[in-house]
């Protein structure tokens, strides 16, 4: 499980390509080799290798070019529709939460006390 402020390493595919290639010359083991290169774990390394061994690419994810992308924003025709669908979220959250709608003192309409 990923922990706050965690940062990963990435790799390149050259990069990727080269250790698994050091990896086939049989000349050292996965630890080894994810020592001299800086590979976080071995069982990276390893992983690399049955990836490479079978054919397939590396980074299986759907989005591959853009890992951060999210899920799509809605598109409107016009102004008007998007401040309709605008309202219809703010009707409902004041539904949904209506201990928000005021603070003590306070008018929600007018903000003014």
């Amino acid at each position: 499980m990923a922990k706050k402020g965690q940062v990963y390493q990435s790799y390149t595919e050259d990069f990727k390509v080269e250790a698994i290639q050091t990896y086939l010359t049989g000349v050292d083991s996965y630890k080894v080799i994810a020592e001299r290169l800086g590979i976080t774990n071995c069982t990276q390394l390893k992983v690399w290798v049955k990836k490479y061994r079978k054919g397939e690419p590396f980074d299986t994810r759907k989005n591959a070019t853009n890992p951060m992308k999210g899920r799509p924003r809605a598109t409107f025709a016009s102004i008007e529709e998007e401040r309709d669908y605008l309202k219809a979220q703010v009707d409902y959250l004041k539904k949904r939460y209506p201990n928000l709608l005021t603070e003590p003192g306070l008018d929600f309409e007018t903000n003014t006390p």
